[in-house]
């Protein structure tokens, strides 16, 4: 194990009794620890230390060993390091099963202490800040949020700053506020030194949004509040979904004749997430306090139960559930009025729309972005089949998972096999052989060869049924090729390698220590490299509005890459609603070929980060290098080029294509622009030390 994450979780607290099992967003403050630290790529495995037989069994069922905490660790005078230190030496001598391969031993190379009392923490901050100590670049990291306060004593001295001298922000240098969300710590120096400070002492700074603390009543109110604007919207994992009627399927507002007749608006879109919940075998319920032929008539029209008429909800609710064998913890309920508060108080995941009562928004574990009788029910019905199993594709069109807000701060890098790809890794470079192969599997040794040599971390094909995507009038059409004279879709079928060659392949790119992945083409294709157990998808450009291949690819739940070549800006928004953004690594493209300078708009990687918050790389079609070599230094995370044995051999794709001398230069000069980047800490380096004593005057 390299990395250990730590929660402390005692039963006391002064300012806010069992603090720990306090619920924001619906979900206790233990659990959500616990549930970031799992979400941490490069966190291991996570720890809660307790004393409390409650938050024990709410950090198991979370996901986390419990490590009971001893009564003299246990007092308000405990400190947080002797909870983390007792973890440690409780560790048993050997981890269980399910942790094996790059994970080994017991003893933790690092160690992260996570408080329970920060409400928002974010797993890309955490592996940012894990990082940075993996990297070498610090023994200690703790979490801190920008700040350009004035600080003062109560005695009314400037702490960090002069009262004469009152610099304006943008002439200041920041200072970081402390937030206690959590510290990343050598556990060598830990145990050493007994505190979290030690060695080289950096920051992982975490936006102000992230940094609210809660030791007291008002502190849990306000991180309440802010959840349902700080929280991003996740894959809802549950058997059922429960619903109040006004003001969730309509807006709360009713339409009366003349004869006292009711008429309500709904949403088409509410009626499609019902049924697509109904054939992923989700059970659905309206549930409504008043009883009204309006109900009546649209349960009958959506195919679910109805219960009208109710002076207990909760009691009808509870009724329900043990009538269709259901644990309340697998149910959803959304509500909207105070009505609905006992129903969401039983249930696993209480969901509120956005315009509901104060009380219902603070009590829900999740807020919908769509007011009711306006897709409020497909919004839910969307996150819910997000967490399904991709299984009968040609049944239920699988949803994506949710598209996360956009530019929440630093992208959290992408796991795409052997390596991590995002902002602070090293540049993932893929070699696309494509279809450069014409067909023949020693052509494709050669060029894995090539890019395993020049460094690459992974190579892409293309993968087609020809029979779906050669299109008719193209059919019969002849083409001369090495092979000799045939149709067009002989061609394509004499050059597609079918499983026999992959499997070969995939065992080659495992020798040469690369990965490797494909572009699917059509919807059998994804199901043919999901039999080859790819460790990623890759979308191209081309493919970027066929939203049935789309939504293939998102029930994967496979890293996914999308090029956003000859593609609109309403287009990619398109995808990405589709395939979420928790697995995705855009590539910024142009896809002319070859790609003329004034056409590669590389300020799109840029712009793309910001709007998606997303890994962003780039996929070229250029001659030379310049052009991807200036993305690199713009941000691209990930850069592919075609690759060739030799530009003159036949085949579509070899004229744009890298030969094995350039693609080693790219991979080289892309190594050395990282070196170049630096931090951005503007220090003396030794090599300025000698003309600096030389050359350097200073005057008054």
């Amino acid at each position: 194990m390299r990395v250990l994450a730590v929660v402390p979780a005692r039963g006391g607290s002064v300012g806010v009794p069992l603090k720990n099992l306090e619920k924001v967003g619906g979900v206790p403050l233990v659990a959500r620890a616990v549930d970031a630290c799992l979400r941490a790529e490069l966190v291991d495995e996570v720890v809660v230390s307790t004393d409390d037989d409650r938050i024990a069994e709410v950090a198991e069922a979370a996901g986390a060993r419990v490590v009971r905490r001893p009564a003299e660790l246990s007092g308000s005078t405990a400190s947080s390091e002797s909870a983390v230190l007792h973890a440690l030496s409780e560790l048993p001598s050997e981890l269980p099963t399910e942790f094996s391969g790059e994970i080994s031993g017991s003893a933790p190379e690092i160690v992260v202490l996570v408080q329970c009392t920060s409400a928002f923490l974010d797993p890309r901050d955490l592996d940012a800040a894990v990082a940075k100590v993996l990297d070498g670049e610090a023994d200690s990291v703790f979490s801190g949020t920008e700040t350009y306060e004035f600080v003062w004593t109560g005695a009314g001295h400037g702490v960090n700053h002069d009262p004469a001298v009152r610099p304006r922000r943008q002439d200041r240098e920041p200072h970081y506020r402390e937030t206690g969300a959590f510290y990343v710590m050598r556990t060598e120096g830990l145990r050493e030194r007994g505190h979290r400070f030690f060695g080289r002492v950096t920051v992982q700074p975490v936006p102000a949004r992230h940094a609210v603390e809660i030791d007291t009543p008002e502190d849990l109110e306000i991180a309440r509040a802010l959840a349902p604007f700080v929280d991003e919207p996740l894959p809802i994992d549950v058997d059922a979904v429960v619903t109040d009627f006004d003001g969730v399927h309509t807006d709360d507002r009713a339409f009366v004749d003349s004869d006292g007749r009711e008429m309500v608006a709904v949403s088409r879109s509410d009626g499609m997430g019902i049924a697509l919940l109904r054939r992923a075998g989700v059970k659905v319920l309206v549930l409504s306090t008043e009883r009204n032929p309006v109900v009546a008539a649209r349960a009958a029209k959506l195919g679910v139960p109805v219960v009208q008429g109710l002076g207990a909800k909760d009691v009808a609710l509870r009724e329900w559930l043990a009538a269709e064998g259901l644990a309340p913890e697998r149910v959803a309920y959304v509500g909207n009025d105070v009505n609905d508060l006992s129903c969401m108080a039983i249930v696993g995941w209480p969901v509120a729309v956005p315009d509901a009562h104060p009380r219902v928004r603070a009590a829900a574990r999740v807020v919908l972005s769509a007011p009711g009788g306006a897709g409020a029910v497909r919004e839910l019905s969307d996150r819910v089949l997000a967490a399904r199993p991709a299984t009968a594709l040609e049944t239920v069109a699988a949803p994506a998972p949710v598209t996360a807000p956009r530019h929440l701060g630093q992208p959290r890098p992408v796991r795409i096999g052997r390596s991590l790809v995002g902002p602070g890794q090293p540049v993932y470079v893929i070699g696309e052989i494509g279809i450069n192969h014409n067909g023949d599997v020693d052509i494709a040794r050669k060029l894995i060869d090539v890019a395993a040599d020049a460094g690459c971390q992974a190579v892409k094909f293309q993968k087609r049924t020809p029979e779906i995507c050669v299109p008719l009038e193209q059919r019969d059409q002849i083409r001369q090729t090495p092979w000799g004279q045939m149709t067009y879709m002989e061609y394509k079928i004499r050059t597609e390698f079918g499983a026999d060659e992959y499997a070969h392949i995939a065992k080659y790119c495992e020798e040469r220590g690369v990965d490797w992945f494909a572009s699917p083409w059509d919807v059998p294709s994804v199901e043919f490299l999901e039999d080859m157990d790819v460790v990623a998808h890759k979308v191209a450009s081309a493919s970027v509005t066929d939203h049935e291949l789309l939504r293939a690819l998102a029930a994967t739940r496979k890293p996914v890459i999308l090029s956003t070549g000859m593609s609109t800006i309403e287009e990619i928004d398109a995808a990405v609603e589709i395939l979420g953004t928790e697995r995705l690594v855009m590539m910024h493209a142009t896809s002319t070929y070859p790609l003329p300078p004034e056409e590669a708009n590389l300020r799109m990687i840029t712009t793309l980060g910001q709007r998606y918050g997303v890994p962003v790389g780039y996929s070229g079609h250029e001659r030379g290098l310049q052009i991807s070599l200036a993305a690199v230094t713009l941000g691209a995370v990930t850069v592919e080029r075609h690759i060739t044995l030799d530009r003159a051999m036949w085949g579509s794709d070899h004229a744009a294509s890298l030969e094995p001398t350039g693609l080693e230069h790219l991979v080289r000069d892309i190594r050395i622009i990282e070196t170049a980047l630096g931090d951005g800490v503007k220090r003396v380096y030794p090599g300025e030390e000698a003309p600096r004593a030389r050359l350097r005057r200073a005057t008054a």
